[in-house]
């Protein structure tokens, strides 16, 4: 996948195509348009009177500016005003300049939204064959929340009975380098949120080694629990911190894979500990904190191998939905988009509902709009 870098340096390229692809359409509608007969030519220009012919005739690098300014919805409604500005909003360059402009400031994605990242690494010649009003229309926060599926009047009286009926809390595993690289503890953060409260109940089924995790409140009514699955002990943890390096993680498991054993070309694998097994047959979901300051090493690929191990099938159903917390310290802090994140844990390949979330450990932003996301998945809210 291409670096945002990469992304950032081809935008000027791609404002000159655009510029160029603007010109050819409009050239070859106002040859289109000139070719009618004179009887048509009179209600063309009067059902395209004032704004249209206004806006039309300005340059191109001036309507590329316009439309730049515009939101999404704002573009879709410009298209509605005549042919000629229904074929110039359509155009897939812009649609791909607007995707690769915003998409690094939107701070969420998930299973249903994520733009495949082939997609944004194509040649300029190949855009034009690509939709990528439908790809930005489908990814932005806007349009997802249109997409949004809307309980029905039967959903709300099941609610109703199931509140009734006294359940188990729901139980997630939180996990990830973020627990543990960064600055600022979430942990400590998300024991003193107002808008997130432990509570004092009846404790969940233990688990050896392992405890039985913090029930939380959310939103004065949902109870939760959270399972925080930490790699090393706290002084290893302080010692690599202030000495940036790795500590060693005591989770998982490194073991080669089958393919490894038999020849060459060995790919690692992981295995979690006995104690961590069991922590996966009880939860109802996964929490991943991924550290998402740019200003440190990541490796993601090991990243993805442990996501992997812990979400393994055979240790429980595999619809149980995992939360992604993209975490920085706190403000000012260089941050890797929560896109490009979900594209290096390879996100998109898992068969399962995900969403990744960019969230601030020192202010907890974003922070309960995950936890919302992932109650609302498992049928809690």
């Amino acid at each position: 996948m291409a670096g945002s870098g990469d992304w950032a340096h081809e935008w000027s390229r791609i404002e000159s195509t655009i510029r160029g692809s603007f010109r050819q359409l409009r050239e070859r509608y106002l040859r289109r348009a000139g070719a009618g007969s004179e009887q048509q030519a009179p209600s063309r220009r009067e059902s395209e009177q004032g704004a249209g012919d206004s806006l039309h005739s300005l340059p191109v690098e001036v309507q590329m500016y316009i439309m730049g300014l515009l939101s999404p919805r704002d573009l879709c409604q410009l298209g509605c005003v005549s042919r000629y500005w229904n074929a110039m909003v359509r155009d897939p360059l812009l649609w791909r300049y607007f995707l690769l402009r915003d998409l690094p400031h939107w701070n969420s994605v998930d299973h249903l939204s994520l733009p495949n990242a082939a997609l944004l690494s194509k040649s300029l010649t190949d855009s034009m064959e690509q939709d990528y009003m439908t790809v930005y229309l489908m990814s932005c926060p806007e349009g997802r929340k249109h997409r949004r599926v809307r309980p029905s009047a039967y959903s709300s009286v099941t609610s109703l009975f199931y509140s009734l009926v006294s359940q188990a809390q729901p139980r997630f595993a939180m996990f990830g380098p973020g627990l543990e690289q960064l600055d600022t503890s979430l942990v400590t953060k998300m024991m003193n949120s107002p808008g997130m409260l432990p509570v004092i109940s009846l404790p969940q089924r233990q688990i050896d080694g392992i405890g039985s995790g913090i029930s939380f409140l959310f939103k004065n009514e949902y109870k939760f629990n959270i399972l925080t699955l930490y790699s090393t002990t706290w002084k290893e943890r302080e010692s690599a911190r202030l000495e940036e390096n790795v500590a060693v993680n005591r989770l998982f498991v490194e073991q080669q894979s089958a393919e490894g054993r038999q020849g060459e070309g060995a790919r690692e694998a992981y295995s979690i500990i006995p104690q961590v097994q069991n922590v996966c047959t009880v939860v109802d979901g996964f929490i991943y904190v991924a550290n998402a300051e740019g200003s440190r090493r990541h490796d993601r690929e090991q990243e993805v191998l442990q996501i992997q191990a812990m979400i393994d099938p055979s240790l429980g159903a595999q619809s149980r939905p995992l939360l992604v917390l993209c975490c920085t310290s706190q403000p000012g802090v260089q941050r890797i988009p929560c896109v490009y994140v979900a594209h290096q844990l390879q996100l998109g390949q898992l068969e399962r509902a995900w969403l990744a979330q960019d969230t601030e450990a020192l202010s907890l932003g974003g922070f309960l709009d995950g936890i919302e996301w992932i109650l609302r998945e498992v049928g809690t809210l």
